[in-house]
């Protein structure tokens, strides 16, 4: 593999390993489900912070890794944020795993897969 081919990859590896620990507390995989469930208008900090009882200031910190690892959204709407899940970088991320483990060695089987997401 050529040089710059295996830099990409380490990457592309060290970005997925960082989203997937962005994700892995149960509060901000809560936050992730709540915002693809109101995709793709998302919702306001305050709208997150009633529906999953987080104090402000701990989803604050969780909102902030999660734009970091660009796995959310924010824009200002007046004197609101409102936040939306980034459902491009998922997608990347998803068929990163996606490639590893179900077509290069057939880990597990593609239709299994596809029949969770239904």
């Amino acid at each position: 593999m050529p040089a710059a081919s295996t830099k990409t990859n380490t990457e592309h590896l060290a970005k997925y390993a960082d989203m997937l620990s962005a994700m892995g507390t149960e509060p901000r995989l809560r936050i992730m489900q709540l915002l693809l469930s109101a995709h793709p208008d998302g919702l306001v900090v305050g709208d997150i912070q009633s529906e999953l009882d987080i104090p402000n200031s701990t989803l604050s910190h969780h909102l902030e890794k999660l734009k970091n690892e660009d796995l959310v959204n924010v824009r200002r709407e007046s004197t609101f944020l409102r936040y939306t899940a980034n459902t491009e970088a998922l997608q990347e991320l998803l068929q990163f795993l996606y490639a590893e483990c179900c077509t290069r060695n057939k880990a597990v089987k593609p239709q299994s897969i596809v029949q969770l997401c239904k």
